[in-house]
């Protein structure tokens, strides 16, 4: 948990918020504007590899199956493998939804839905991430929201910047 937090610190947020945070669980949402097609955006983002920070994945061989009860899974050294989430709904161009628990959530007693919303805006594509989360942790929410929606806000922008720029990352200068 600690090791979440610490590296959600490093997260650059953009258009993030905590949208609710109960005893039971909490919500994030993230929105940003991508030069882009909509098209454009769905293809990239069910390239996980390419644009997930390796930081916060156990190997970074990410993979995603975008059909309905497809995977999105990585495979780590010496044959193990996770299974992060599981795809609900695949609208290419539009919509996909995930559920499962992202990183630290899967030790816990929790179940979340991931939704990437991508619609048709004046300057390419609007795009909102949205992460539902609900059941039990001894700690809270309070803090844990917060480290969520960091390092998810950081995930968007990497997507953002693969696909304007093509690279996930800020060039140096």
């Amino acid at each position: 948990m600690a090791a979440w937090v610490l590296l959600s610190a490093l997260a650059r947020p953009s258009e993030a918020e905590v949208v609710g945070v109960s005893a039971s669980g909490f919500e994030v949402r993230e929105q940003a504007s991508i030069a882009a097609s909509p098209a454009t955006v769905y293809q990239a983002a069910i390239t996980p590899s390419a644009w997930w920070d390796a930081a916060h994945s156990y190997s970074g061989s990410l993979t995603l199956d975008a059909r309905a009860g497809g995977c999105w899974c990585e495979t780590l050294p010496g044959g193990g493998s996770v299974q992060h989430m599981v795809v609900v709904n695949a609208m290419p161009g539009k919509l996909l939804r995930l559920r499962g628990a992202l990183g630290p959530l899967q030790g816990m007693g929790v179940e979340g839905a991931l939704s990437i919303r991508i619609e048709s805006g004046a300057s390419g594509a609007q795009v909102s991430l949205t992460y539902a989360v609900g059941g039990y942790s001894a700690r809270g929410f309070e803090e844990l929201s917060k480290g969520v929606d960091q390092v998810l806000a950081l995930q968007l922008e990497r997507l953002k910047r693969l696909i304007e720029t093509g690279r996930p990352t800020a060039q140096a200068p």
